[in-house]
Formats: structure tokens, C-alpha cells, sequence
């Protein structure tokens, strides 16, 4: 077992999660309401969970949703509200879209790990979750912990998720697995954001070639990459027939059709920190990266 301190916060990830549920009656009310046009805004962790919430969300019937990276929000669109998900809150491209939001009347949203940080003076509301923020530099905890919150608000009972986050951080990691040379990760609707971010820690972490498809797509080109010795890893059922598209290619797959997927991505970030080891990389302080990204 690692002794790493990314390793310790992602055993925390079932509590975390329990606890964020037990949030929602409380932080329910800053949260957006059912029926709003919603953006939803972050970099890199923070923006796959805002692609999988813009999913579940409108799949769930609350509204049109839409989801960006902070520096990629089209300012001359309208929403009635604007969610920015941010651990440090202090990412310079989320801050400059929050006050350029409120500048136009937008009421703006702030998840958080922290809140004396700038995030608070460029937002209407913000809920914290302090008990979710990190001394890594690679995210884990907070991002899930944040999905955990606003599944919980969308009306989803965690439970089952909880008790398979229990499992996940327990089970071992096949060897095969871990050995593989390059990894593609598939998803379907909300899942395609787990699969943008269990790549995203791979590289992180890892410094692994990693590639993320929506399933559906994997056949169009990336399937081709995939062979003896490498692996594909798929949150929540693949489609019909694509299984036995990736045996004919000779490589592994990796698949918990029954798992909630959120749980599955805890397996992804112990395989990331599982593989960074084994190089000799210290995956609580991955190369060039720093906590957060603040720009003169």
C-alpha cells in the first residue's frame, strides 16, 4: 500500500462523499434551481466534473446546461446563472469569468475548498467544502466530492455510490493492469467527463499516455491504438458489441458495468498513483504542475 499523501486522501473519498449528501439541505438553496439555464465553468479537473453535472442535469430533466472551461466561455451567450467549480479558488481564468459574469448581472455560483480565497468577493453564493480540499497537487477528493454534492441536490440517493467507493478503495488493482503501456477510457453521457479526468490523472500523476473517447467514438480511429499489453477502461456499460470489438484486438479491458462510476474513477486515480510509483515518480507533486494556476 503507498504511503503517499494522494493515496490517503483518496481512501477518504466514501466519507467525503457521505458528508457532502448530508449538505443538501442546507447548501441546497445557492445551488441552481430546477429550470435555470445553467453554465457551469472550471479548468481541467474542475471542468470534467462540470461536463458530467451538465449531463446528469439535463438528462434529469432540470434544465438546459452547458459546460466550459473558464477560458472558453462564450461571454455573449445568456444563462440565469453560472456555477464555477474551483479548489484553490484562486485560478486566474475562473476569477476573470466570474467578474466579468456579475459585471453583466449573472448570478454566479462558487464550489470551493477554501473560502478566504479570491472566489468569495467574485460571487453571489458560495458553498464550501473544506473537509474534501487537498495538500496534493492533483485533485481527487474535492472534484468527486463536488459531483457527490450536486448528484445529491439533483435528487440522486448516494448510498449505493458510497458503499462501492468503500469497495473501490479496497480492491486490489490487476497486474496486467497496472503493467499496461498505454490506456484509452471510455464513457457514455455523463461518464465522458470520468473518462477526460481519470486520463487527466494518468498523465498528472503518471505521465502516461492516456487517451478519453465517448464509446461511441472509440471506433472511429482510436481503436486502432489499442492492442497487446495496452488497456481500455470503460465507466459504465460499453455498447453493444464494442467488448468483443477490444478482445479481437488483443487488449484489456477493464470494465464494472454494475459499479456507480464515480466510484469506478477512485480505481483510476489508485492506478495513476500505482504507476507514478512504480517509475519513481512522487505523485503528491507531479512534474510542472503547481496547485493552482494564477497568471500575472
Amino acid at each position: 500500500m503507498s504511503d503517499s499523501l494522494t493515496t490517503a486522501e483518496i481512501a477518504t473519498q466514501p466519507e467525503c462523499w457521505q458528508r457532502a449528501a448530508g449538505l443538501v439541505p442546507a447548501e441546497g438553496r445557492k445551488l441552481p434551481r430546477d429550470g435555470e439555464r445553467l453554465a457551469v465553468i472550471g479548468c481541467g479537473t474542475s471542468w470534467f466534473m462540470a461536463q458530467s453535472y451538465a449531463a446528469l442535469r439535463e438528462r434529469g430533466g432540470h434544465g438546459e446546461t452547458d459546460a466550459f472551461a473558464a477560458s472558453e466561455f462564450p461571454s455573449g451567450r445568456r444563462y440565469d446563472r453560472v456555477l464555477a467549480i474551483t479548489r484553490s479558488g484562486t485560478t486566474t481564468e475562473v476569477l476573470r469569468a466570474c467578474e466579468r459574469l456579475r459585471a453583466a448581472g449573472v448570478p454566479v455560483t462558487a464550489v470551493t475548498a477554501d473560502p478566504a480565497t479570491p472566489v468569495r468577493d467574485h460571487a453571489d453564493e458560495v458553498v464550501v467544502l473544506d473537509f474534501a480540499d487537498e495538500r496534493s497537487v492533483v485533485q481527487t477528493r474535492f472534484a468527486t466530492t463536488v459531483l457527490a454534492l450536486l448528484r445529491g441536490h439533483l435528487g440522486e440517493d448516494l448510498t449505493a455510490a458510497v458503499a462501492d467507493a468503500r469497495e473501490a478503495v479496497a480492491d486490489d488493482l490487476a497486474p496486467d493492469t497496472v503493467a499496461a503501456g498505454q490506456f484509452t477510457f471510455l464513457g457514455t453521457g455523463w461518464t465522458y467527463g470520468l473518462a477526460q479526468e481519470a486520463a487527466l490523472k494518468m498523465r498528472e500523476a503518471a505521465g502516461a499516455w492516456t487517451e478519453a473517447y465517448p464509446a461511441m467514438e472509440y471506433r472511429h480511429g482510436p481503436i486502432s491504438i489499442t492492442g497487446p499489453g495496452r488497456a481500455v477502461w470503460s465507466f459504465g456499460p460499453l455498447p453493444a458489441g464494442l467488448a468483443e470489438d477490444i478482445a479481437a484486438t488483443g487488449g484489456r479491458l477493464e470494465s464494472r458495468p454494475a459499479a456507480d462510476p464515480l466510484a469506478d474513477l477512485i480505481r483510476a486515480q489508485r492506478l495513476a498513483v500505482a504507476i507514478a510509483e512504480a517509475k519513481g515518480y512522487d505523485p503528491d507533486r507531479p512534474r510542472n504542475l503547481t496547485r493552482s494556476v494564477v497568471l500575472p
